[in-house]
């Protein structure tokens, strides 16, 4: 068994790390712990099968297309993953690194043909307990890709823990809110859902709600949202309930953004995450 190079996103130890279908050596280790030069995709397994894979693969395939010049196709991922899952248990996380041994090709601007890491470790619970939100003004480079540039992230991540909050929401630099360390943010006014207008990470998950929610025929809708708007907002939509969601959790309640408190409805978090339910596993 393979030690990984860190944890995924949810903070679990990577503990299996194959590389293109076969177990990684040391020296694979070694570049992969240097390879910030990366993109990856991570996904809850269960039963040799995925939430969303269609979206996943289209997330790498894209990514590596901006990244490596070159695309990703999605059997060679789908053959790598089944790979790395023969001897997995039934309930797995998977992440999918893209990124390349040819360091010194990308940094000099060839079109590369990139390598694939599976890391697999423990399955991860859903958290439904509500959390509080810090704001910081902060953009991610590229904020539309999943790449390995996440220590300004991690800082301030860390910043909002120290000072007794959960986790925090980035707001652009003309103060509109766009999303959190790892998740998007949705608010529920009772009738639709509002995502923020903003460069963001377009959330496999998110994507996923959007689609259980069309098919219940609730909207989804994209909108400026700075800071100052929501206590207006808020009190003319008294219900108003934000959430988060990830590839861990569909819709995390959020009960304050910063000294403001915000609606928390177990009714709306069990609409969202019947909206998610409502995908079908697709077999990887």
């Amino acid at each position: 068994m393979a030690v990984g190079p860190g944890t995924d996103e949810g903070g679990v130890v990577i503990d299996r790390v194959e590389v293109n279908g076969a177990e990684a050596d040391s020296e694979d280790l070694k570049v992969l712990l240097r390879a910030n030069y990366s993109h990856f995709s991570s996904m809850q397994v269960r039963d040799r099968a995925v939430r969303g894979l269609d979206l996943h693969l289209k997330r790498l395939d894209d990514s590596t297309r901006q990244l490596f010049g070159t695309g990703l196709d999605a059997d060679r991922v789908r053959s790598c993953v089944r790979h790395a899952l023969r001897d997995a248990p039934d309930g797995v996380t998977v992440r999918v690194t893209v990124f390349s041994r040819r360091q010194d090709a990308v940094l000099r601007g060839e079109d590369v043909e990139p390598d694939v890491a599976v890391a697999t470790s423990a399955p991860i619970t859903a958290r439904t307990s509500p959390v509080r939100l810090r704001t910081v003004e902060y953009e991610r480079d590229l904020p539309h890709v999943k790449h390995a540039g996440t220590f300004g992230l991690s800082l301030r991540r860390r910043q909002a823990l120290l000072a007794g909050y959960d986790d925090m929401l980035f707001t652009d630099r003309n103060g509109r809110i766009s999303e959190a360390s790892i998740s998007n943010i949705g608010f529920f006014d009772g009738e639709r859902v509002i995502w923020p207008e903003a460069a963001v990470l377009p959330g496999i998950t998110m994507q996923l709600l959007q689609r259980g929610l069309a098919a219940k025929g609730i909207p989804s809708d994209r909108c400026e949202i700075h800071l100052r708007d929501l206590g207006v907002w808020a009190s003319d939509a008294p219900a108003l309930a934000a959430f988060l969601s990830n590839s861990i959790s569909p819709a995390v309640p959020v009960a304050g953004i910063d000294e403001a408190a915000l609606t928390v409805d177990p009714d709306v978090t069990d609409l969202l995450v019947n909206c998610y339910e409502a995908n079908p596993w697709q077999t990887v």
